[in-house]
């Protein structure tokens, strides 16, 4: 640890002082959220909605496959499912008029109702498996396929970050993580084009054991970066008192 000296006058004595320089913790960013998408399912890539250095809300549309058949299919289903609804109806009516309809075939007829709308919502889930969303609100960095191209289930196709939090990862001795706890604010420095950008940092992350191969703690805390300052990737040094 680097320390700094003092100089002064006490009662007519020279006195030195030593006070203890923060110590710094050399590490690098990354964004909080980032992800990689696939389509569970195979097929023809027919709409792409946003492009690289789009920003996407949770819930968005990015791509969507070919989904004709299935949307023809979820229509179908709806059909059976209003006529087995419109039987089950009737079927009661004549049930409760005791004009020669069975319980065990009101039963029946109801079982068919209930089949049709399990079915129905499979068609559904079928066709939102044709639509690629994004999980997370954040910017497109990277789109690996175009319109026109075939994918496969867990092909990647786009990769979506959220940068406006991130994390600063370090891997510090043991003899220092015994300094730092969970929760705790700490100020880092992160570097942000030709100089470096202060921003307060709160440790998210403290390993509980120490890493055989290095032999040093990994730490992680997490810092604001709302106005997209920082791009993540690049290092950044904490200082620890």
């Amino acid at each position: 640890m680097k320390s700094a000296i003092f100089i002064c006058w006490l009662a007519g004595t020279l006195v030195l002082t030593v006070s203890a320089a923060p110590t710094a913790i050399i590490g690098i960013t990354e964004p909080l959220e980032e992800v990689t998408l696939s389509a569970p399912v195979s097929g023809i890539i027919t709409v792409q909605a946003l492009k690289e250095g789009d920003f996407v809300k949770a819930g968005g549309t990015i791509f969507e496959l070919d989904k004709k058949m299935e949307e023809l299919e979820l229509e179908r289903r709806k059909v059976i499912v209003e006529v087995k609804s419109n039987d089950v109806q009737s079927t009661k009516i004549l049930f409760k008029s005791t004009k020669g309809v069975s319980k065990e075939e009101l039963e029946k007829k109801e079982s068919e109702y209930k089949l049709a709308m399990v079915e129905r919502d499979m068609a559904a889930e079928q066709l939102k498996r044709r639509v690629v969303t994004a999980p997370l609100s954040g910017t497109i960095t990277e789109i690996f396929v175009d319109v026109g191209e075939g994918c496969q289930p867990l092909t990647p196709l786009v990769k979506v970050v959220d940068a406006r939090q991130c994390i600063f990862v370090a891997d510090v001795e043991p003899a220092l993580g015994a300094r730092i706890k969970v929760d705790q604010i700490i100020p880092l420095d992160i570097q942000n084009g030709t100089g470096s950008l202060r921003v307060s940092g709160k440790i998210i992350y403290l390993a509980p054991v120490v890493d055989a191969a290095s032999g040093l703690l990994k730490l992680k805390a997490v810092f604001e970066n709302p106005e997209g300052k920082i791009r993540p990737g690049v290092a950044g040094k904490m200082s620890l008192e």
